[in-house]
C-alpha cells in the first residue's frame, strides 16, 4: 500500500504505538508530522515534530496552522495520544474528579479537537481518513480503570457518529481497539502491570503472546489507504483474539 503525496498527523507520536505508526506511515510514502509534548532526544528522520498539547485548543490550532502552511492540509489523522501507561488501577471510589477530568480531557477531548481542526481540509479535497485509537477495555468492562475504560468507550461512540457526518465528503472515520500493548511506557510502569497480570492477558488470547506496538501498524496502514475507502464507522479489534467483536 502506498501513501505517496499524503500528509499524515499522528498524535502522541513520541513513543510507543504512535511512534511505530508514524514510522510505518512514512515508510509507505506519507509525509508524517508527529504531535506530542514528550519528545525524546532520539533522531526521527521519518517524521517532522511539533510540540503540541493536543488537549489544548490553542495548541491544536497552532499545530494545524503549521501543517497547512508547510503541506496544505492533513489527509490522514491518527488520534493516538492518550493517558494509559501512567494510570494506576484503583477502585472507582478512589478516582478523584480531577483524575476523571484529566483522563477524559486527554483521551477524548483531544480526539474531538484534532478531528474538528482537520476535517475542513479533508472536505475540501473530498478525501481523508481519521483513525482513532480506542481500547478493548470498552468491550470487556475492565475493572479498576473506570475513567480510562469510559474514555475509550466514548471514542467508539464518537467514531461511529462522526463517520455519519463526514462520509458524504469522502472522509472515513474508523477506530482500532488494541489489547494490552507492551510499550516502553508500560515497561517503565511495570509495578502496575505485574507478570501475573500480563500472563493472564496472554492466556486469554487465541494467539497467546504479548502484543507490541508493531502489531497495530498494519491495520492502521490499511485504514489510511485507498483500499479502505468504503470502510467507515468501524471498530477493529487488534488483540490476538482475546475479544471477538
Amino acid at each position: 500500500m502506498t501513501l505517496t503525496r499524503k500528509t499524515a498527523l499522528v498524535t502522541g507520536a513520541a513513543t510507543g504505538i504512535g511512534a511505530a505508526i508514524a514510522k510505518e506511515l512514512a515508510a509507505a510514502g506519507a509525509v508524517v508530522i508527529g504531535a506530542d509534548i514528550l519528545w525524546k532526544d532520539e533522531d526521527t528522520p521519518w517524521m517532522e515534530r511539533i510540540d503540541c498539547d493536543v488537549a489544548n485548543p490553542s495548541d491544536v490550532d497552532a499545530c494545524i496552522a503549521q501543517i497547512v502552511a508547510r503541506h496544505g492540509g492533513v489527509d490522514i489523522l491518527v488520534n493516538n495520544a492518550a493517558l494509559a501507561a501512567t494510570i494506576s488501577p484503583k477502585p472507582f471510589e478512589e478516582i478523584t474528579p480531577e483524575e476523571w477530568t484529566r483522563v477524559m480531557t486527554v483521551n477524548t477531548l483531544s480526539q474531538f479537537l484534532c478531528s474538528k481542526a482537520v476535517v475542513p481540509y479533508m472536505r475540501e479535497k473530498k478525501w481523508g481518513g481519521i483513525i482513532n485509537l480506542t481500547s478493548g477495555t470498552a468491550f470487556v468492562g475492565t475493572p479498576f480503570m473506570l475513567h480510562y475504560t469510559a474514555s475509550k468507550g466514548a471514542i467508539i461512540a464518537m467514531t461511529r457518529s462522526l463517520s455519519k457526518e463526514v462520509g458524504g465528503f469522502g472522509v472515513t472515520v474508523n477506530a482500532i481497539a488494541p489489547g494490552l500493548t507492551i510499550t516502553e511506557n508500560i515497561e517503565e510502569n511495570g509495578a502496575d502491570y505485574p507478570e501475573e497480570m500480563r500472563a493472564g492477558v496472554i492466556a486469554s488470547r487465541a494467539i497467546p503472546r504479548e502484543e507490541r506496538s508493531e502489531d497495530l501498524v498494519g491495520t492502521c496502514l490499511f485504514l489510511a489507504s485507498d483500499a479502505a475507502s468504503f470502510i467507515t464507522g468501524q471498530i477493529i479489534v487488534v488483540d490476538g483474539g482475546a475479544t471477538f467483536h
